[in-house]
């Protein structure tokens, strides 16, 4: 069995950091580390003048993993950069002055993706979609703006804070192609924000217009279940070129999602179609299928709406484990039937000008 990235963080934690007090991973300096089929791959970034002593830390993880029961292969690169200054306060100073929706420079094109509840796989779509663009051809951002449940540094298998040379601008981190940032980066694992409004708003306004994106084709952003701050702020602060909406076939999670997609009707974002995700599962010891939460709900909210049905997709538990790795299962299993539901998906938002 392959080693999870549980069993070589375990590993990472027991190796001390000699430029800090505690570990490698407590300290930061391990970044982007990356757990796939047995192979381990991950960056210690120091800073230029610490390179010799990090030199036996880079030997003495390449040691230790290599003897870890399910590891096959072990990659580790120093990178030197000079020392980067603290990430800058997410939480405004002032008001923010208002302004109709800007475009953001470098990014042609802004998708959102919304539930109206949570639960319904909205960040597990967001991470597979912005893989399989990237699998495309296209470049890709993914902007976490689910502030209080950040999922896509987990998904995404990044790991580290981002650096801000000036104190101004933040470098987002990128891995599976995808460079992205988000709120889960810049706080610990297990730590909740507590933020009312105004501090969100801030928060999105500055991930928007402070990272340092770079040209991109298309930049998805994981939106919060419901119709709140977070949601009004990216539609009234930045051009907002569609919306995609996602919910299980059950009634209640439909109820909520007409009301995302009458807030984005009233904030003028198009909506580019609608996904149904767990519509279906088969069991893996008969083959049985069952509509565990019904069937076709979502497809006759998009007839009525005149908007297209993306994509049917089943509760599978190769999706969940991929996930939770952190390489989505585009990434891990791409020939899969799942992977290539999501890629079927990115080549048709291609071919339709929308990434």
């Amino acid at each position: 069995m392959a080693a999870t990235r549980e069993d070589v963080l375990a590993v990472l934690k027991g190796i001390a950091d000699p430029g800090a007090d505690g570990d490698i991973v407590a300290s930061g300096v391990m970044r982007a580390l990356n757990v796939t089929d047995g192979k381990v791959r991950f960056v210690l970034e120091i800073a230029p003048s610490q390179a010799a002593a990090y030199e036996a830390v880079k030997a003495e993880a390449e040691a230790k993993l290599a003897a870890l029961a399910g590891v096959q292969g072990v990659s580790v690169v120093l990178t030197a950069h000079s020392a980067p200054a603290a990430p800058p306060d997410l939480k405004p100073q002032r008001r923010a002055e208002p302004s109709g929706p800007q475009k953001v420079p470098g990014i042609d094109r802004i998708v959102a993706i919304a539930s109206g509840k949570g639960g319904v796989g909205k960040s597990t779509v967001s991470a597979n979609l912005a893989c399989a663009l990237a699998a495309e051809g296209r470049r890709v951002g993914l902007l976490d703006a689910d502030v209080y449940g950040p999922s896509q540094p987990r998904m995404l298998g990044v790991s580290g804070r981002p650096a801000s040379p000036d104190g101004k601008t933040i470098l987002p981190m990128r891995n599976h192609g995808v460079t992205m940032m988000s709120i889960g980066l810049m706080t610990n694992e297990d730590q909740a924000v507590v933020w009312r409004g105004p501090m969100l708003m801030g928060a999105l306004q500055q991930m928007l217009t402070q990272v340092q994106w770079g040209a991109l084709d298309v930049l998805l952003v994981d939106l919060p279940p419901g119709t709140g701050d977070v949601q009004m702020t990216l539609c009234q602060k930045a051009q907002v070129d569609g919306a995609i909406v996602v919910s299980t076939p059950q009634d209640v999670a439909l109820i909520d999602a007409r009301k995302g997609i009458d807030m984005f009707k009233q904030m003028k974002t198009p909506i580019l179609g609608l996904i149904e995700n767990m519509s279906t599962h088969v069991c893996s010891a008969c083959g049985h299928e069952e509509h565990i939460f019904g069937h076709g709900g979502v497809a006759a909210e998009a007839a009525r709406l005149g908007v297209p049905l993306l994509a049917e997709l089943p509760l599978d538990l190769d999706t969940r484990i991929a996930s939770d790795g952190g390489a989505p299962i585009v990434v891990s299993k791409p020939g899969s039937t799942q992977a290539q539901s999501f890629r079927a998906l990115a080549r048709r938002m291609v071919e339709a000008g929308q990434a």
